[in-house]
């Protein structure tokens, strides 16, 4: 071992470089394979039990399935629907351990409108479901007081929060958390495993494991590390690593469109789909000035790609289809500026047969954890439940070695950034920043203020503390991950020149 990992947060080219020497040279408790929001959070866990752990991402950090989400911490409201009450009293727990204690910077309370638009009969349903979650988030720890109550409004207060609704009549109103950028969560994530001993390394994909070996190829270089365990965190890629996993990927579709075209929405418009009571699309309003409309459910056959999937035409035809039933103006797909898709990986039940099933909604979002030899994989679940379900695979994780901590302190560990809404409110920074980065906003405004594209709100300073921090080495992963410029196509072309600059200092 060339000495012990540099501890701290920030993801430099050097301590890259010395991880990577100091795997190839010394055994490791735990390799991760995955750096989505399952992967780091197991990282995290382990790593802040005392074990020694390499995650090893084939990518970049939140490069799959994890920057694809609603951007949403979510109370389990469509887990009452199914009647699975265990689920969304779990999805409520988590969403406040997020919100009080784990990154309060990355999570804030977003109110959901279900407009009488829609039929007063489908916001009588929203505000009866909206009561029911309100119900579960006061049974849980952290709960009460965490959001508002659902209630009723009128047609001024709807006018007000989703300008672009057909006006006139009024609505039910429930709350939930949104994230402020799903892969910055993972980032944050991943840097706090680093502040814990945990060798983050990027680019390094892994291609088999026998026994206690597991071979990778880091840069195009074949390299083996020895690990007590591994934890195969690769979502609907599992299958890679443990075969005998029985998946149903399904495609969850996003549309973009400004929010300047819908009135610069206060709060998420939420439609059922034509002939369901338990799912819906949403209009969702993001941190500087964009919209996103999802989210669509489709099953996904065949091989799943390492690309990235694509909405079908028929999923933008829905989504547009479905939100204009409610609005003065509908939607076209010339207001789309841009659109991306994630693949969920659902897990089949063991009774189920032998093919991929047709109604992946109706598919539980629960989790696996599973032995295969010396592989433990973990694979389904949900963005917010990520922190109970990495504890729950390191707790495995910590039977089979015979050490580390036997309790996850997890729930009572902020992730780097994170303060409580007081010291939030107290840092030098602007606002934007601090959402972003919470107490390191200081160091990223230092950086440079000025905007990566004329009219967006991204900054210069953003991609340099991509570039020096945060493990960002190509153009893609700073603006395709880090500051997610990239969901804007156009809006990227104009960047690639400042992303290559940010990489070249």
């Amino acid at each position: 071992m060339t000495g012990p990992a540099p501890h701290g947060p920030d993801l430099t080219p050097a301590r890259r470089a010395a991880d990577l020497e100091a795997l190839t040279s010394t055994d490791v408790d735990v390799v991760v394979v995955g750096g989505g929001v399952t992967g780091a959070g197991v990282a995290l866990d382990a790593a802040a039990r005392g074990l020694s752990v390499a995650l090893l991402e084939r990518a970049d950090l939140a490069a799959g399935t994890s920057r694809w989400s609603s951007k949403l911490v979510h109370g389990g409201l469509r887990y009452l629907a199914h009647g699975e009450i265990g689920l969304a009293r779990e999805s409520a727990r988590e969403r406040a351990v997020l919100m009080r204690t784990t990154a309060p910077h990355l999570v804030r309370a977003l109110p959901f409108l279900v407009p009488d638009a829609a039929g007063r009969d489908v916001s009588a349903v929203g505000a009866l479901g909206g009561r029911l979650g309100d119900a579960v988030r006061r049974s849980v720890r952290g709960g009460p007081g965490s959001l508002p109550g659902t209630r009723r409004v009128g047609a001024a207060e709807v006018a007000r929060l989703t300008p672009a609704v057909v006006p006139g009549r009024g609505g039910a109103v429930f709350w939930d958390g949104q994230l402020s950028d799903d892969a910055r969560l993972v980032v944050a994530l991943a840097r706090t495993a680093a502040a814990h001993g945990a060798r983050v390394l990027t680019g390094a994909r892994v291609t088999g494991v026998d026994g206690r070996e597991v071979s990778a190829v880091v840069d195009g270089t074949p390299v083996t590390l020895r690990a007590g365990a591994v934890v195969n965190a690769t979502g609907v890629w599992a299958q890679a690593l443990a075969p005998g996993i029985r998946l149903s990927p399904s495609r969850g579709s996003h549309l973009v469109v400004r929010a300047g075209r819908l009135g610069d929405p206060l709060a998420a418009l939420t439609v059922p789909l034509p002939g369901s009571r338990s799912r819906y699309v949403f209009a969702l309003p993001q941190p500087g000035g964009l919209v996103y409309l999802g989210l669509t459910d489709e099953p996904v056959d065949g091989p799943v790609p390492d690309g990235d999937p694509l909405p079908s035409d028929a999923e933008v035809d829905q989504l547009l289809g479905t939100v204009n039933r409610v609005l003065a103006v509908p939607l076209t797909r010339d207001d789309v500026v841009g659109a991306y898709s994630g693949l969920r990986p659902l897990v089949l039940p063991e009774s189920a047969g032998t093919g991929p099933g047709d109604a992946t909604a109706d598919l539980s979002r629960r989790h696996l954890l599973r032995e295969d030899g010396p592989v433990l994989s973990l694979v389904g679940g949900k963005l917010t439940t990520y922190r109970a379900m990495a504890e729950e695979a390191v707790d495995a994780v910590v039977a089979r070695l015979g050490r580390g901590a036997r309790r996850s302190p997890t729930a009572r560990l902020p992730l780097v950034g994170a303060a409580s809404p007081a010291e939030l409110a107290r840092v030098a920074a602007p606002a934007r920043l601090v959402a972003r980065y919470g107490t390191e906003a200081p160091r990223v405004a230092a950086l440079g203020a000025g905007p990566v594209v004329e009219g967006r709100p991204e900054t210069v300073g953003e991609l340099r503390f991509g570039a020096l921090a945060e493990g960002a080495r190509t153009v893609a992963d700073l603006l395709d991950r880090r500051v997610r410029l990239g969901l804007v196509p156009a809006d990227r072309e104009r960047a690639v020149a400042a992303a290559e600059d940010a990489l070249s200092h």
